[in-house]
């Protein structure tokens, strides 16, 4: 009998895809009779290295979490027996069996760049339902915001030129692969090489061949004759496969039907021009160079700043892992809580960690060409100059903003991206955007900090 679990994710165990301390919370909260309303805010402390800018992503799968978020009779089962929950009463059980996010959710759009400290979600909830999902949403946002990010600074370093996503095969789990791959195209990418994502999101797909297709032939000419004969429209081969330039004349040989060349190793930067030689000798000026080969954005942009005869690259193992930096750090933080018709502000002191009280708006002031110049973090509802970033993308558990399609969501990307000042994207020493509190906000800390600092010592 096959006693193994499959653990892809499935909805009638959402439930469970949390940390325990966040059951172990919400099960207090019960026991202790605590039913009151409280706002949670999702928010990076600090950017990662290099990195002067955030793409915001990963909305619309955690929309899908909150709105399908249930407990089975299998995950209650499981809660019961664990020994953390013996003495729990089994009116929380109970309870599970009916939960539903019934919560409001604001969030910046997907596609949005963003700075640490700027809530990029905020959360309004009963105080037990805004607890348990802190895991996914950080895990969701913190991945697909780091992935976007990193392909935004890839395809800016390309400058126009082609970037597609070949990465899956290097991601951390084929979920991961095809998250990346949507959150690559977000930050710009043309396409992914990721079947999957190419059919649940209508992404172009894309790919050539591997060296086992060349070494697989008695020659290297008569594997790319074969190629062609199977695929005479959608010819693109890998010619280093044993001497590339060797290969390169064998390409032209296919003549006109021949799309692409691929390149997946040596100097980029040299073989590019002299294979460009050797087709445009041929007449094949049409014939586009692809270049794979753990390139990042350090590497193209040098690429395309000495002139190299790319016109695609394809990106995968630094872009899906973010290898510079493949953590964000991302938080989920309380900042109010409702008792009564009494809101309460709550702030943590922690030194390095210390948070802002109440719910927030991101304001970003513009100048009359649309580029940014500055971001305020002030109260919801204050009075403050600039465009309002946050959007109410939930409404009592029921999604109530129409969902972008994810050329959207690119589309969006991109224009945010224009309009960021070139000294905020230079891939290295890239200056700090300016963001301020507003005088309302920083009125509610002072106010905040006395009360709690008060309660604390009594």
């Amino acid at each position: 009998m096959d006693n193994t679990k499959s653990l892809l994710l499935t909805e009638d165990l959402l439930g469970l895809v949390t940390d325990l301390y966040q059951l172990s919370m919400a099960a207090g909260y019960f026991e202790q009779g605590m039913r009151d309303t409280a706002t949670f805010e999702l928010s990076v402390r600090h950017l990662p290295e290099n990195r002067s800018y955030l793409v915001a992503a990963g909305l619309e799968q955690a929309l899908h979490y909150l709105t399908h978020i249930t407990f089975s009779p299998e995950a209650i089962r499981f809660l019961q027996q664990l020994p953390a929950f013996k003495h729990v009463s089994s009116a929380f059980f109970e309870s599970l069996k009916s939960f539903a996010f019934c919560g409001d959710v604001h969030a910046v759009p997907e596609g949005t760049v963003v700075f640490a400290g700027e809530p990029i979600l905020r959360i309004t909830a009963p105080l037990i339902e805004a607890q348990i999902v802190e895991t996914y949403l950080l895990s969701t946002i913190n991945f697909q915001t780091l992935i976007a990010t990193k392909a935004s600074r890839i395809t800016q370093a390309a400058q126009g030129r082609e970037v597609v996503d070949f990465g899956s095969r290097r991601a951390h789990g084929p979920q991961a692969g095809v998250l990346a791959a949507r959150a690559a195209f977000i930050g710009g990418c043309k396409g992914t090489s990721n079947v999957f994502a190419a059919h649940q999101l209508g992404i172009p797909v894309v790919g050539t061949i591997a060296h086992a297709w060349v070494m697989a032939h008695e020659s290297e000419r008569d594997s790319f004759k074969k190629f062609h004969e199977v695929f005479p429209d959608n010819t693109v081969l890998l010619i280093d496969t044993y001497d590339t330039l060797a290969g390169a004349r064998r390409a032209a040989a296919i003549g006109k039907g021949l799309k692409g060349v691929r390149l997946d190793s040596g100097d980029l930067l040299k073989l590019s021009g002299e294979v460009r030689r050797i087709l445009d000798a041929e007449g094949l000026q049409h014939v586009r160079i692809v270049a794979s080969s753990d390139l990042n954005e350090y590497r193209i942009d040098e690429l395309v700043r000495n002139g190299a005869a790319i016109d695609s690259f394809g990106v995968g193992t630094e872009m899906v892992t973010s290898k510079d930096a493949p953590a964000l750090g991302g938080v989920y933080k309380l900042v109010e809580q409702v008792r009564g018709d009494r809101a309460i502000p709550k702030m943590k002191f922690s030194p390095d960690k210390a948070t802002y009280p109440c719910k927030k708006q991101v304001y970003r002031k513009k100048d009359g060409g649309g580029n940014f110049l500055e971001d305020v973090i002030g109260l919801e509802g204050e009075s403050i100059d600039g465009i309002p970033l946050l959007t109410q993308v939930m409404k009592e558990g029921k999604v109530c903003y129409p969902t972008p399609t994810i050329q959207e969501i690119q589309g969006a990307s991109s224009d945010n991206l224009v309009h960021l000042p070139k000294p905020f994207k230079r891939l290295s020493n890239a200056e700090v955007y300016p963001i301020t509190k507003s005088n309302g906000l920083e009125r509610k800390r002072l106010e905040a900090e006395k009360i709690i600092a008060l309660q604390n010592n009594e």
